[in-house]
């Protein structure tokens, strides 16, 4: 098998997105499916717009997301003398020329550029509609074109896995390779992805930093199988995906050609669906620091007690937000009961008496007995005495001490709240 070598090349003018992620994630999915190198390189030429909290964040989410590279990373910024010297060549050849103190390349007339394009096959262009093509502006600076075709070439890419946006520069760039006696790589487009709306994806659909996702509890491995997705598919209506299973089966040759719309509920359910199976601890590690800042919490909370609250939600959340708007309760001093339930389930006199009854069953168990069993037997010998039906006071209860109609197990509930708050809730009613 032929040597692999792909590379990433963001630009550290702002945060790592989606877009970028999922070319990142291709092209390293490439590298390991094909036992190759997958390189990093900053595009960094900008010096006003480029800045280090951009790279740090940048480097952060590739790490996060697993995309581990190989090698050095290499910094566009501290090439210039490489650039500078294939500007002279052309320039020395007469296939460039000055313009004031910018370099451009003279495109040559009546050529037609063809090349095969992994995703969308055969691409063609007549030179006549191509301008001619800046290399060096007047700062010094070399642009796009010009600096990624020196790049690949100088650093061995055999494969460009990019966003099929690029589509219009690599016939000129194409024509910077044959001018420099280069062998250009082969190249991939992929179709964009798309806001629900059908426009390109932005900030108003959403959270677009990879950042963004992991600050809302996300899971590396949910986003990733999201994002390998939005353009590929492992067949036989196969959803959930990752790890060496993932690597083996990607293939190039199975992305499509259309482009892929961004679905928010899908990524929920996607990262609901790993979270089930997720490590606990590290669940807590990722939805703690989101309680402490809706103020629900201190960083001191009990670990024991939160691990066991995430065990009995986990099922039950897509992320962290759904898991502070489903759990709430738990951690708050009085209940916010859902529009009408109080209404429904608590105006009875006679219901209201009982549940009141029923606090006084709980304050007589000891603070360290006050755990499921414990607290269902003595709810179940409470309705046996009291001579009502079981639904007629879980449901109820649930209302009194959660505020909503839907939780997990009540008993199990009511052990996690802890029977202080429990008792007080069923007191005020």
């Amino acid at each position: 098998m032929a040597e692999v070598r792909v590379r990433f090349a963001p630009s550290p003018t702002g945060y790592l997105h989606l877009g970028s992620a999922r070319t990142a994630l291709f092209n390293w999915l490439y590298a390991r499916n094909r036992g190759g190198e997958f390189i990093l390189r900053i595009e960094d030429t900008d010096a006003v717009r480029s800045k280090k909290e951009y790279l740090d964040e940048i480097l952060d989410s590739l790490q996060w997301l697993g995309l581990n590279w190989d090698g050095e990373t290499y910094f566009q910024s501290k090439r210039f003398d490489i650039y500078r010297k294939y500007a002279d060549k052309l320039l020395e050849e007469g296939k460039a020329y000055r313009d004031g103190n910018a370099i451009a390349f003279k495109m040559p007339k009546g050529e037609c550029v063809s090349f095969y394009d992994m995703v969308h096959d055969k691409i063609e262009i007549n030179t006549d509609e191509l301008k001619d093509e800046v290399l060096i502006k007047s700062d010094g600076t070399p642009t796009y074109n010009f600096a990624c075709v020196i790049d690949d070439a100088d650093l061995k890419i055999t494969h460009i896995i990019r966003g099929d946006d690029h589509i219009p520069n690599t016939p000129k760039q194409f024509m910077l390779y044959k001018a420099l006696g280069l062998q250009p790589p082969k190249f991939a487009h992929m179709p964009l992805i798309l806001g629900p709306d059908k426009a390109k994806l932005s900030k108003r659909h959403g959270a677009t930093a990879v950042a963004e996702y992991r600050r809302m509890g996300y899971l590396p491995e949910a986003l990733v199988n999201y994002m390998v997705l939005l353009g590929w598919s492992p067949g036989n209506n196969r959803e959930l995906i990752c790890g060496e299973e993932l690597i083996k089966k990607f293939s190039i040759k199975s992305v499509g050609k259309v482009q892929s719309i961004f679905n928010i509920d899908k990524l929920n359910w996607l990262n609901s669906q790993y979270i089930r199976n997720y490590d606990p601890n590290k669940l807590c590690d990722i939805i703690m620091p989101r309680l402490v800042e809706a103020g629900l919490v201190k960083e001191d909370f009990d670990k024991t007690r939160f691990k066991k609250i995430i065990e009995l939600f986990k099922t039950r959340f897509s992320n962290a937000e759904d898991f502070i708007q489903k759990s709430a309760y738990l951690f708050r001093e009085d209940v916010a009961y859902e529009e009408g339930m109080r209404e429904q389930f608590l105006n009875d006199k006679r219901i209201q008496k009982i549940l009141k009854d029923l606090a006084g069953r709980f304050d007589g168990i000891k603070e360290k007995d006050f755990i499921s069993k414990t607290i269902e037997e003595a709810t179940r010998s409470f309705i046996a005495e009291v001579g009502i039906e079981g639904k007629d006071l879980i449901h109820p209860l649930r209302v009194a001490v959660t505020g909503q109609t839907v939780s997990p197990p009540v008993f199990d509930v009511l052990e996690v709240i802890g029977k202080e708050k429990v008792v007080k809730r069923l007191s005020s009613l």
